[in-house]
């Protein structure tokens, strides 16, 4: 089999990945936050940080190399316009992504101590992490979803 074609279907594998993780992880947590059920913010504020380790991290780490290879594989100009509006897409996303990981395990560790605890509601430093989170993670779906627009229309 042609090793282009694997690591073309690799890449858009990962780049399948970084938006479904994060769009159902993201998806499930802020519905969760809606529910007022801390046993269920608890559990899903669990995994989706162990989603976002199994899944999105290696596919943040697998996506810029793959496409760097099969660029070189078929010529493509590296100075194309779309390459590089795409990279920065990619930071800008990383640049909110990292924080959002961060602010994730935050919201577990109090979700979880409030289970533990059989707390009735979240204390307050919770919400005001949800909020960042979900504020973060707007402006980076928004630059994945463009992502894919430009990984697949290639405009020149």
């Amino acid at each position: 089999m042609d090793l282009y074609l694997i690591i073309k279907n690799l890449h858009i594998l990962s780049a399948t990945l970084i938006m479904g993780t994060g769009l159902g992880t993201a998806f499930y947590l802020f519905v969760t936050n809606r529910s007022d059920s801390i046993p269920a913010q608890a559990v899903v504020s669990r995994w989706a940080c162990k989603a976002d380790w199994w899944f999105t991290t290696p596919a943040v780490i697998f996506q810029p190399l793959s496409g760097w290879w099969l660029a070189k594989q078929i010529q493509m100009p590296l100075d194309a316009s779309w390459i590089w509006l795409s990279i920065g897409l990619f930071v800008f996303a990383g640049v909110c992504w990292l924080p959002v990981v961060i602010l994730q395990l935050k919201m577990r560790d109090i979700a979880a101590v409030a289970f533990k605890n059989g707390s009735s509601e979240l204390p307050d430093r919770y919400w005001n992490l949800a909020r960042r989170w979900e504020m973060l993670g707007y402006p980076a779906f928004t630059a994945v979803l463009i992502i894919f627009f430009l990984m697949v229309l290639k405009p020149m």
